[in-house]
């Protein structure tokens, strides 16, 4: 059948085809304008663990998503494909996160690395494998895009996008992340791990092609990473929590918030959304979950904005969702992910539809 066809006999409002893609639709990966590549990876967990269960979680509570959604009420007919995982990512995450306990576990006891020569080359094998996994990562997202998708990523931990970064450098010579998280993610090679979860946006930094990060949200950091924010001389700017809800105090909008952060990203931007920068009650099981936060509905807002201010959205990717004793997890993830491919679609001039206005009166 051809996807038009396909489209012509899909019932929307039936619950999600099991045997298909994700959020239950029945395009292949030829008829989707959007890939999804999953990163099941958490190697430098130094907290809560699962993150690397998390493309799965998304997946399984995706056919649950009505696809009937109010801002882009025909986004699935562009198609939606959640790509296959290599094996041996999921292998490997398991394997050196295992190696990478006792490392943790010394660094916190006070103890010098250097007394312990196992654990020396231990860790340069992790940091082997990790700068790997970007590799094949980056190599993945370019095949696709050499066929004309627009493509995504959904962690996993919040290490797994450098590849993707890398991708979309070699792509755009000049672009900016707006970074929406919990934490700074400024620490270099934290806990010796060259690749740490922690460490994503410093990493993020050497990439020359990236001029501006822009983060929100962030209520945790460290003294380093200050010094990090110091010394890019404006390439990161921070608007952390504390601050924007002092200006709402202060009668400062949501709106007006979202129009100075808007405006302070070059003309590209990458979205990069770490589940752990809203409210934990959306994400209980996120793996370094900090009180405090922002909504749902205010990061869905932020990126209807953006999507409508004139700067070019590139790519996004979303990050640390973690499946706990529920589907909870998995289900804010599926709809965040749902949002932003409409996010996404609606900025590259693809037709996902008209907004659908209910009488109120």
């Amino acid at each position: 059948m051809t996807k038009q066809q396909i489209i012509d006999t899909f019932d929307p409002s039936q619950p999600g085809l099991a045997d298909a893609t994700i959020f239950g639709l029945p395009f292949t990966a030829e008829q989707s304008e959007i890939i999804i590549i999953p990163v099941p990876w958490e190697v430098t967990v130094s907290y809560g663990a699962g993150a690397s269960d998390g493309p799965e979680a998304v997946l399984d509570a995706s056919f649950q998503v009505d696809l009937n959604h109010q801002e882009f009420p025909e986004l699935w007919k562009l198609g939606m494909y959640f790509d296959e995982a290599p094996e041996h990512w999921k292998i490997n995450s398991n394997r050196y996160k295992t190696l990478a306990q006792p490392i943790i576990e010394a660094l916190e006891g006070g103890e010098d690395l250097n007394n312990h020569p196992n654990l020396v080359a231990d860790l340069n094998a992790i940091n082997k494998v990790c700068r790997e996994l970007h590799t094949e990562v980056k190599e993945k997202v370019l095949l696709w895009m050499q066929k004309d998708k627009k493509v995504v990523l959904l962690g996993g931990d919040h290490s797994t996008p450098l590849g993707y970064y890398e991708a979309l450098a070699s792509i755009h010579d000049n672009y900016g992340i707006l970074h929406l998280d919990a934490h700074m993610d400024l620490r270099i090679a934290y806990e010796g791990f060259t690749y740490s979860h922690a460490s994503i946006m410093y990493n993020a930094l050497q990439i020359p092609q990236i001029s501006k990060i822009v983060q929100v949200g962030i209520r945790d950091f460290c003294e380093q990473e200050v010094a990090v924010v110091q010394q890019s001389k404006g390439r990161v700017l921070i608007n952390t929590s504390a601050d924007l809800l002092a200006e709402t105090f202060e009668g400062k909008t949501w709106a007006e918030q979202c129009d100075a952060i808007i405006a302070s990203l070059p003309q590209k931007v990458c979205i990069s959304f770490d589940i752990d920068g809203m409210y934990q009650w959306y994400a209980p099981s996120t793996g370094t979950p900090v009180p405090g936060g922002f909504s749902f509905e205010q990061a869905t807002y932020l990126f209807n904005k953006l999507a409508e201010s004139g700067k070019e959205i590139i790519g996004f990717d979303l990050v640390e969702v973690a499946p706990g004793e529920t589907d909870w997890d998995g289900n804010v993830g599926a709809r965040m992910l749902f949002h932003m491919c409409g996010v996404l679609a609606k900025n590259n001039g693809m037709n996902v539809g008209k907004k659908i206005v209910f009488e109120r009166k």
